[in-house]
C-alpha cells in the first residue's frame, strides 16, 4: 500500500478499506473455485463463508449509516455462516456489493460528520468509532482470507507484498 501523508481521517479510512478489498480480492484470484468453498475443519469457515458474512455485515452496518442502527432488524447473522453462493461469480458479486455499501456510506461524509453519533446494536458510537470498529473487523477477516488462500496455494502463492527473501530489494 502506497502511503500518502494526509490529515484526513476519512481519506485514510477509505484508503484502508480499498486496500483490504484489494488484498482479499487478489487472494481469492489465486485460489481455485473448489478452494473458495473448502473448509479445513468443522470449526473453520471457508473463504466463501467469510465473504458471505462480511457482505452481510457490510449491508447491515453501512445501509442508512447515519440514521439507523448498524444491526438491521432483517439481518440474520447466523445464516451468514451457512450456504454460501454456489459459484465464484456469485461470490465475487456479493464481495463487490458488500464493499459498495462501505464506499457509498463513507464517500459522502465530511470531517464534521466524525463526531456524530450512530448506533450499533443499540450502543452509541461516534462515526469515527464505528469506522474504526469496521476497519478492525474487515482487516481481521481479510487476514483469514489471505491465510486460507496462501495455505491452499502453498508454493504457487504469489506474494501480495514483499516476497520472502526479497526484503533487501524493497529497502530504499
Amino acid at each position: 500500500m502506497t502511503h500518502k501523508l494526509t490529515t484526513s481521517y476519512l481519506e485514510d479510512s477509505l484508503s484502508l478499506f480499498h486496500f483490504y478489498k484489494k488484498l482479499g480480492g487478489r487472494s481469492m484470484e489465486q485460489v481455485t473455485d473448489k478452494q473458495l468453498f473448502t473448509v479445513l475443519d468443522q470449526e473453520m469457515n471457508s473463504i466463501a463463508i467469510i465473504v458471505k458474512h462480511m457482505a452481510g455485515n457490510m449491508r447491515s452496518r453501512w445501509t442508512d449509516f447515519l440514521t439507523s442502527d448498524g444491526e438491521k432488524p432483517d439481518r440474520n447473522r447466523d445464516t451468514e455462516f451457512e450456504f454460501p453462493p454456489g459459484t465464484r461469480e456469485a461470490l465475487m458479486k456479493l464481495w463487490d456489493e458488500g464493499w459498495n455499501y462501505v464506499f457509498a456510506a463513507l464517500e459522502p461524509l465530511s470531517d464534521s460528520d466524525l463526531n456524530r453519533t450512530v448506533t450499533i446494536r443499540g450502543e452509541p458510537h461516534s462515526v469515527m468509532q464505528a469506522i474504526n470498529r469496521q476497519v478492525a473487523h474487515y482487516s481481521y477477516h481479510c487476514g483469514q482470507i489471505v491465510f486460507l488462500a496462501k495455505h491452499f496455494q502453498n508454493k504457487q502463492w504469489k506474494s501480495l507484498s514483499v516476497p520472502r527473501g526479497k526484503s533487501a530489494e524493497f529497502n530504499h
